[in-house]
């Protein structure tokens, strides 16, 4: 998948800019991509996902897999059994994400560490003009 530039949002273009902002907020979301990438392999149940997401609330991931329903982004199948039976699978489009994802994570683990530097350069840089 290469990047066409001519996708970034433009805020001259406001309805493509205001979809694109709703759509990323909802996928740009941490547990959001952490959902995204637990589900990759297949179908789980709700404590499998939960289990598998370091750090998130039940609540959290409620509301997460609710939303990824909601935007048809993910599955969730109830199953009449005695206990009741829940399990979420990726669509076609959630499963879209997962190359984007991907090359996210590439890019993130490229530069990483110039914006650890940066950050650190800043706030140093802040640090010493309060200091004056």
């Amino acid at each position: 998948m290469n990047a066409d530039p001519s996708q970034v949002p433009n805020p001259q273009n406001e309805p493509d800019c205001r979809a694109v902002v709703q759509v990323l907020d909802r996928i740009g979301s941490k547990w959001t991509v952490m959902a995204v990438g637990t589900l990759k392999d297949g179908p789980m149940r709700f404590n499998a996902i939960m289990r598998a997401i370091d750090g998130v609330s039940h609540r959290m991931l409620t509301l997460t897999l609710r939303s990824l329903v909601q935007d048809g982004l993910v599955k969730r199948t109830a199953y009449a059994t005695i206990p009741p039976k829940v399990e979420y699978e990726l669509t076609e489009p959630g499963r879209s994400l997962i190359e984007p994802l991907g090359l996210l994570v590439t890019w993130i683990k490229q530069n990483h560490a110039g914006i650890t530097a940066a950050r650190t350069a800043s706030a140093d840089h802040a640090h010493a003009e309060q200091g004056s």
